[in-house]
């Protein structure tokens, strides 16, 4: 009989690993790169754009071979995923998907603009979705609508997240994209959002990413920044990271009530944790946000390969994943491909 020591032994030799030793556990699937809100850091809002996406089905192979190879925690992304019919069949089919080398339940998240929250968050859940997480970048309807570019949405994502937290979606997370001179002023209002509402809020740095390549250092706001503002709220004290390749830095208040979390890929790097890849709405495997290029899996599987040829490419894939990403960087260069496609 092999023992448990050795069987988790033999586990750990298969797990899915890139050319640094580190272990890839979590993966970021789009499932359209349609959306119904043009934020002025994501999208030009050009009404002609050509949208791709793949049939549920190979979504769904596609995350049974990844789940194969060690992947523990799924993030369904967009675009804006709610617009993805058969989204809660993909959630339940994806539910009673096994870890190859964990004895607990996937974590399935997902990311939303929460504009059509309230109404699905109850099926979500029923569907085995975990978590979620809401990007609003504003808890001013004005400057809400200023970045959205939809007027009059502010309270549908509201309460969007009132129902996924009454769905036992909680805690929820609220995701807030910094830009200086759009939004940097609702730094304390999140605060007191986080406190009133029971969620953890992120501020993320403004990362080169959108369509238009408009971003520069400036329209950073960096984490020593956010932390001096929250301070003025009230004092903020730091949180134990929940894993090494958590990508926020935690934080709380003097008083235990509320949550934030500082996102800072631009000021400080995490990549020497990373644990991600990404598969974009039309089947291609990306082993950085900022990669300059991806692979085809989906092209792939079309021309016939089976499962075992997928395995075996993911691996060698995922051996050139990048050591780190170089913002900021002389020689930087901004991804081919917006995070409308990628799935941030």
């Amino acid at each position: 009989m092999v023992s448990a020591a050795l069987h988790a032994e033999c586990g750990e030799a298969l797990r899915l690993r890139d050319g640094h030793g580190r272990a890839l556990t979590d993966l970021r699937l789009s499932v359209t790169d349609r959306c119904n809100y043009r934020c002025v850091y994501c999208r030009t809002g050009n009404e002609g754009a050509q949208f791709t996406e793949l049939p549920i089905a190979t979504y769904a192979r596609i995350l049974r071979i990844f789940v194969s190879l060690g992947i523990e925690k799924i993030r369904l992304t967009g675009g804006e995923p709610l617009l993805r019919e058969g989204l809660l069949d993909l959630i339940r089919e994806t539910a009673e998907m096994r870890p190859a080398f964990s004895d607990a339940p996937l974590d399935i998240a997902m990311t939303t603009n929460g504009h059509l929250l309230a109404p699905m968050a109850r099926k979500l859940k029923a569907a085995g979705l975990t978590r979620i997480t809401v990007s609003m970048d504003a808890v001013d309807p004005e400057t809400f609508t200023r970045i959205t570019r939809v007027p009059g949405s502010f309270e549908r994502v509201r309460d969007g997240i009132r129902a996924a937290q009454d769905a036992g979606l909680g805690p929820v997370k609220v995701n807030c994209v910094l830009l200086r001179g759009f939004n940097d002023s609702q730094i304390e209002a999140f605060a007191e959002f986080s406190r009133n509402e029971n969620v953890i809020v992120r501020f993320i740095e403004c990362m080169p990413l959108e369509e238009d390549r408009t971003w520069s250092p400036a329209t950073v706001v960096p984490m020593k920044e956010i932390l001096a503002r929250l301070n003025a709220v009230r004092p903020v004290v730091a949180l134990p990271a929940n894993h090494l390749s958590e990508t926020a830095r935690r934080f709380t208040f003097d008083d235990g009530v509320g949550e934030i979390g500082i996102i800072a890929p631009v000021s400080e790097a995490f990549c020497g944790h990373c644990s991600r890849v990404r598969v974009t709405s039309d089947g291609k495997l990306r082993t950085c946000l900022f990669s300059q290029s991806d692979h085809d899996l989906a092209g792939h599987m079309l021309r016939g390969a089976k499962d075992v040829e997928m395995e075996s490419r993911i691996r060698d894939i995922v051996q050139h994943k990048e050591a780190r990403h170089h913002i900021g960087e002389p020689g930087f260069l901004k991804p081919s491909r917006s995070m409308v496609h990628i799935g941030g």
